[in-house]
């Protein structure tokens, strides 16, 4: 992995992309603080495809169970002393 800070890798873009092409990531900082990587378009399409990959909620969790271990017990409740 290749670090190089914004105004390096404008002057040297051509080469960035072809170390990216190769599978190698680059990483560009700007005033010392990583802000972007270049990566292959392969990379990029699997980072892609795991962001947009939906999570079930709570809902969906709860309407994929068995039905018959929410059901409630027919019989009177006890008698509570208050």
């Amino acid at each position: 992995m290749q670090t190089i800070n914004l105004k390096d890798a404008k002057a040297d873009f051509s080469s960035l992309v072809d170390d990216a092409m190769k599978g190698d990531f680059v990483t560009i900082t700007r005033h010392g603080k990583p802000v972007a990587t270049l990566v292959s378009i392969e990379a990029g399409e699997i980072a892609r495809k795991a962001l947009e990959r939906k999570r079930s909620g709570l809902i969906a969790y709860l309407q994929a169970m068995p039905t018959d271990l929410l059901d409630r017990n027919p019989s009177p409740s006890r008698d509570v002393v208050l």
